[in-house]
């Protein structure tokens, strides 16, 4: 359990953008226990767990599908676990829409 002196290992920012020209919305998300601004925390801790890779990007090379799945783009940063990550995502392709669905417990909250 973090205390003061024992801070929490997992401090994530997620910043999701609906449109280029939207006002972002920001969460804050730590781990143990779920919890911060982040309106489902155990769902959105239980997602990252279950993602393969949820922070990588998609691999150089890959064979993506050419589908366009909208303007939306969101930005993960922080620590998960110890480790410090910072991760994008939007959905200009059908890779990319994959691991934004498989965040979407994180990324579309609401």
């Amino acid at each position: 359990m973090p205390t003061a002196d024992n801070p929490p290992q997992t401090r994530l920012t997620v910043t999701v953008w609906d449109r280029p020209d939207a006002e972002p919305r920001t969460f804050e998300l730590t781990e143990d226990p779920p919890a911060g601004t982040h309106p489902r925390p155990e769902a959105a801790v239980a997602a990252i767990e279950a993602a393969p890779r949820p922070f990588e990007p998609v691999p150089r090379g890959a064979m993506c599908t050419q589908i366009y799945g909208g303007p939306q783009r969101a930005v993960i940063e922080g620590v998960w676990r110890g480790r410090r990550v910072h991760a994008s995502y939007d959905k200009k392709n059908g890779c990319e829409i994959a691991r934004w669905k498989a965040l979407g417990a994180v990324l579309d909250p609401e």
